[in-house]
């Protein structure tokens, strides 16, 4: 990391620039990026979806969320770069104290959003310090060996799989374009520009998205800017005659054009890269900024993506229940690590039909690793499993029907009284919040403190969301819906899918997580006097009840676990072999406190 830092600060030098911007981000403000857009992990060695980079010619700091606050340490040399909080240290303050007045700090266009670049611009030009568009990127010109972006095909997602044809999605997104008098939008978002066009890839690890742009015009047509190498002929008969292909590189000549004939152009602040509003400012376009209409078009799911979703998620309970039992078995031999766990749950999703990959990277944690929210085991990390400690694996499947995680909290050996007592405070706020109902318009962020509040109680508490959007056979972390204290902006609304992940993690000890996916739905209570909504649980594998102090525990509480835990066994022991059932119906017990 060194020779790569010298290398940063002599091109500084060179471009006359105090400081450079290297966020964890694409051209398409993408969560999980490609290989030839990891720079902050070139540059850094972290490797986490969520950071930011600041370097100055004698300083340099690395801001990461509550998730990767462990995992940081591990990875970045903390004696050259300063860890912080991403989001509670603000990277304008971190300047003020390594940079002088007059000063001026590079960033790529591409990679971060007008709305960000503005706060912070804002906030800097106090100090009278200033940012500055680079041309090209620094990083790309100082890696070596840099990985060449993705030309594997895209593929058609069939009407079975998605419910409704393309043209249909795009009619309706353009009432949305008129209603603001747009001309035309622009998307930027991967996930948004698949699910529109009714594609998938392979470009992403873990998601099935295609590197590419849109534009989608008031008239009913669009453009689609993608490498020429992923469009075959099946693929360009499903577009249809009002999709007009363009390479990648010309859409920024074509976004030029648009705005020199005066069109009045559609675009997210929050979701598009800076390049895009430079471009169009430079011609006579009118930009509207308003959120991504697709967005939300796309997290409220129709029928077919539901049951879609429904069904995934049993077949994939059979390799969850199968690993489970596995792990029982082989656990408290202490012959196994967390590497080999996870090559074994891969191997068991492999066998499940309409299997097409991980939907990320399992987070496979024995013991202490366990408290590191996001870890992600390698050859160097991997820790034998052991009797007498909990084991935590978070992991998914991606479906052609659907998209699917779930995390695990197992005792392998005798738990602790204090890791049953956290463990249960954690069910406690999971089944709150499966249980909850409440009244149409509310927010994520109106129903988070219901999964906090048994930790609250002994002053404890998880530094990450509660819920994160899921899509259908898309991304595994979707927006604009979330459950978590800053969720504030979008209501929940029926079609959504969401997880229910509410946490506890003891820094060198352990770490605790129960996740489902539950989908939002009417809620039908007679006696209702409003319209309300519910949530419908839809993952199927057991909850340890090895970890449980059913004493802590309502009689409520009790019966919806043993409600659920009958669904798991009613589900999913047909497609068990005989050793599996018998684990499944000792695993699914009814729990009392007698």
């Amino acid at each position: 990391m060194d020779k790569r830092l010298r290398s940063l600060r002599q091109q500084l030098r060179d471009q006359n620039l105090a400081g450079l911007l290297i966020p964890h981000s694409d051209e398409h403000q993408s969560e999980y990026t490609p290989s030839y857009a990891e720079r902050l992990a070139w540059l850094t060695g972290f490797k986490g979806s969520a950071g930011l980079a600041a370097v100055t010619l004698d300083g340099a700091a690395i801001f990461v969320d509550g998730r990767y606050t462990l995992q940081v340490k591990g990875q970045v040399d903390t004696k050259k770069f300063e860890t912080l909080k991403l989001h509670q240290d603000n990277v304008e303050d971190w300047f003020f104290g390594n940079l002088k007045k007059g000063d001026v700090i590079g960033y790529d266009p591409w990679l971060h959003s007008k709305s960000w670049l503005e706060k912070v611009q804002k906030k800097l030009s106090q100090n009278d310090i200033s940012l500055r568009p680079l041309e090209s990127n620094i990083i790309d010109e100082i890696w070596l060996n840099r990985p060449a972006p993705s030309k594997a095909p895209a593929v058609v997602q069939r009407d079975r799989y998605s419910g409704e044809r393309s043209i249909l999605k795009r009619k309706r997104i353009i009432e949305s374009l008129k209603i603001h008098n747009a001309d035309a939008l622009v998307i930027t978002s991967l996930d948004s520009i698949a699910w529109l066009f009714n594609i998938r890839g392979t470009d992403v690890d873990c998601t099935p998205l295609v590197l590419s742009f849109a534009i989608l015009y008031s008239s009913g047509k669009a453009d689609l800017f993608i490498d020429p190498d992923k469009i075959n002929e099946e693929v360009s008969k499903h577009l249809g005659k009002q999709v007009q292909l363009f390479s990648k590189n010309e859409f920024l000549e074509v976004l030029c054009k648009l705005g020199s004939d005066g069109q009045t152009v559609m675009v997210d602040p929050n979701k598009t890269h800076a390049a895009v509003f430079e471009a169009l400012a430079n011609t006579d376009a009118k930009i509207i900024e308003a959120d991504d209409p697709v967005q939300i078009d796309k997290a409220c799911k129709n029928d077919v993506e539901l049951e879609g979703a429904r069904k995934a998620h049993i077949r994939d309970a059979v390799a969850v229940c199968r690993f489970l039992c596995w792990l029982d078995e082989n656990g408290p031999t202490g012959r196994i690590d967390e590497l080999e766990a996870v090559n074994e749950l891969y191997d068991l999703r492999k066998e499940v039909p309409l299997f097409q990959s991980n939907s990320f990277d399992t987070i496979s944690g024995a013991g202490p690793n366990g408290a590191i929210i996001h870890y992600k085991v390698t050859e160097e990390t991997t820790r034998k499993l052991k009797t007498n400690m909990i084991y935590l694996v978070d992991s998914g499947g991606q479906y052609l029907d659907g998209t699917t995680d779930i995390t695990r909290t197992v005792a392998i050996g005798t738990p602790t009284e204090e890791q049953r007592d956290r463990f249960t405070r954690v069910l406690k706020g999971h089944i709150a919040l499966a249980q909850a109902r409440f009244p149409e318009g509310r927010t994520g962020a109106h129903i988070d403190t219901l999964a906090r509040k048994p930790l609250w109680d002994i002053g404890l508490d998880y530094d990450h969301g509660t819920g994160h959007g899921v899509g259908s056979y898309l991304g595994v972390h979707e927006g604009p819906q979330s459950i978590s204290p800053v969720g504030h902006k979008v209501a929940l609304k029926p079609g959504m899918i969401i997880s229910n992940e509410p946490g506890y993690y003891k820094t060198g000890e352990y770490g605790i997580r129960i996740e489902n996916l539950v989908i939002v739905q009417i809620s039908d209570f007679a006696e209702e006097e409003r319209p309300m909504l519910t949530f419908e649980t839809i993952t199927l594998a057991p909850i340890d009840t090895r970890l449980i102090n059913a004493h802590m525990m309502t009689a409520a509480e009790i019966t919806w676990l043993n409600i659920y835990h009958a669904k798991v066994r009613e589900s999913i022991s047909p497609l068990l072999d005989k050793k599996e059932k018998e684990w499944l119906i000792l695993a699914t017990e009814s729990i009392t406190t007698l």
